[in-house]
């Protein structure tokens, strides 16, 4: 009898290992990644901006390897850079788009108070699978006065095992409008 309670003990507490182990990982997998700025979010109205800027931003949520049909995903970081040393410019949207151009996120519901040389990001967790290798950023900003003052890249990261990829796009300027 004794033998047998000790095969019982044994048991539970191998499933009470797994399980706990398991419940960790599930923990890890569901916990979310957020910038680490204060976003100074400000009531503008968009017919006082000078200059109106849209950009298209190329982004992976997971790119393709070995015969094509497995994917690398990847965390997605948008940083959107003021490099003017003295005009602000203000973030009036960020949309995460996938390759089938469907937006999935709508980042920006407010507009962004970007100061002079002042940076934030936005970031896409490696967990997210709809985006897909086109999947792209539209960001629209404005300013004042008129300047090529904005810098708009994305950071693709990823690991699996002992492999890890990483590379950076750049925005593409697809409409601007200044009123003089």
């Amino acid at each position: 009898e004794q033998f047998n309670y000790m095969k019982y003990l044994t048991l539970i507490l191998s499933f009470s290992i797994i399980a706990g182990c398991s419940g960790n990982k599930a923990i890890k997998i569901k916990k979310k990644s957020h910038p680490s700025h204060i976003y100074n979010y400000m009531d503008i109205d968009r017919d006082s901006l000078n200059y109106l800027e849209t950009d298209y931003v190329p982004v992976y949520s997971d790119i393709y390897f070995q015969d094509g049909t497995r994917r690398f995903h990847l965390t997605i970081t948008i940083s959107i850079r003021n490099t003017s040393l003295v005009d602000s410019a203000f973030i009036l949207s960020a949309l995460y788009y996938d390759s089938y151009g469907k937006m999935l996120t709508q980042y920006v519901d407010s507009t962004l108070l970007l100061s002079p040389l002042e940076s934030i990001e936005f970031v896409v967790e490696e967990i997210e699978e709809l985006g897909g290798p086109g999947a792209n950023f539209i960001v629209e900003w404005g300013a004042k006065n008129y300047s090529n003052q904005i810098l708009i890249q994305s950071i693709m990261i990823g690991t699996y095992g002992q492999q890890g990829v990483s590379f950076i796009s750049e925005a593409k300027v697809i409409s601007s409008d200044f009123k003089e």
